[in-house]
């Protein structure tokens, strides 16, 4: 670890360093939060160097990027079988560069497969680790909850009942709010009120080839049953267009849509979304959505055995409450799509989800999450080596 020397204004509202962080994240939505982030402690931290795992907006954040995200992508166990090769060279690559870099601390943003075992790793060198935005141990694989307390100094949770969690196995953990609220808000004022032409139905089916694959037929394929409607693809920044033209081909009413997946789903009166992180953006927004999910056949027979959660997507697990339809693997038919959007489309139905949307967004806090994150993270830094 390198010896910088920095300090806490006497404010206690920034920091003035010479300071090196190393920053991983492996998904799209890794780096929208790792970019925040990295603007965050740079306004507390103006000299701080960051070498980072992730993407575009990362590194347009001022990281220094050193593997992008759309590299690393590989989805479900029999993906991650056939390139195990490659995720163990990316392993070694990454233990490398991490000690040429000399870090202050290591932060992990999700991505556990890959995080956690840079985090053993990083914890046998003396390197502080926090970990912000957990992985899901809460849902399956709940064992790794040890291997957490064991290597990570600090764990940074952005969903209201991951702090219960951790904090039943004695780890140090901070809820911050989540950074989906801030990232949204800061678009809101840059969205149009009106629009011309149809009503709009959002198509959102993921960020991954295999998973745009399996999904985005079923979607398109209920297009002709809604004729009064535009339907419009949010296209993942992950994926070139080439990607997509057979679909489009086939579809030549489809619009392709880039970089306003935001503006996208504030315009669409309804959203069929792959699960992830897009359930719960487009719930802040506020528009209606059906869940959908389909896997390598073999990968969810393995996930479903492991899997201890009552819901896929993240909407219905901080509600609690079955608020938005899922269909997931077998169910996700053409029969079953038709009729989840057409219920959704019904405004009774759409206010009852949109005043879930509410509660939603309260329970999960009152913004400000990339600043807390930040703030924190600064402190674990400067905190002596015996932390936590």
């Amino acid at each position: 670890m390198t010896a910088a020397a920095f300090f806490m204004c006497p404010e206690n509202t920034s920091f003035a360093a010479t300071m090196k962080l190393y920053i991983i994240a492996g998904e799209a939505s890794g780096d929208l939060h790792g970019s925040n982030l990295i603007k965050a402690l740079k306004r507390m931290c103006p000299g701080l160097q960051c070498r980072v795992w992730g993407g575009d907006l990362m590194r347009d954040a001022g990281g220094d990027l050193v593997k992008h995200y759309r590299d690393l992508a590989f989805m479900g166990f029999v993906e991650v079988l056939k390139n195990l090769r490659t995720i163990l060279g990316n392993i070694a690559f990454c233990k490398r560069d991490i000690l040429d870099f000399q870090p202050d601390a290591l932060v992990l943003i999700d991505y556990p497969g890959f995080n956690l075992r840079i985090a053993k790793w990083a914890k046998q060198q003396g390197i502080k680790v926090i970990y912000y935005i957990s992985p899901q141990i809460w849902a399956w694989h709940t064992s790794r909850v040890h291997d957490i307390r064991r290597d990570v100094d600090k764990m940074l949770v952005i969903l209201p009942f991951e702090r219960e969690f951790y904090q039943k196995y004695h780890i140090e953990t901070e809820f911050v709010g989540h950074p989906l609220l801030d990232a949204i808000q800061s678009e809101e004022g840059t969205w149009k009120k009106e629009y011309p032409g149809l009503p709009v139905i959002a198509l959102l089916p993921g960020s991954r080839k295999q998973e745009v694959q399996r999904i985005l037929p079923v979607m398109l394929d209920v297009i002709n049953e809604f004729p009064g409607y535009e339907f419009i693809i949010a296209g993942a920044s992950s994926l070139p267009d080439e990607f997509y033209q057979p679909f489009l081909r086939e579809f030549p009413a489809i619009k392709l849509q880039r970089g306003q997946t935001y503006a996208l789903l504030h315009r669409a009166t309804a959203a069929l979304v792959k699960s992830g992180t897009s359930t719960l953006e487009t719930a802040l927004i506020g528009t209606p959505q059906v869940v959908c999910y389909a896997g390598n056949p073999v990968s969810y027979l393995i996930a479903r055995r492991l899997v201890k959660i009552k819901y896929i997507s993240l909407v219905n697990l901080i509600m609690d409450a079955p608020l938005v339809r899922e269909l997931i693997q077998n169910e996700l038919t053409r029969e079953n799509l038709c009729a989840a959007l057409s219920d959704i489309l019904d405004p009774k139905r759409a206010d009852i989800i949109r005043a879930g949307y509410a509660e939603l967004r309260r329970k999960l806090g009152a913004g400000g999450a990339s600043e807390k994150a930040a703030r924190v993270i600064l402190s674990v830094v400067q905190a002596p080596d015996t932390y936590p």
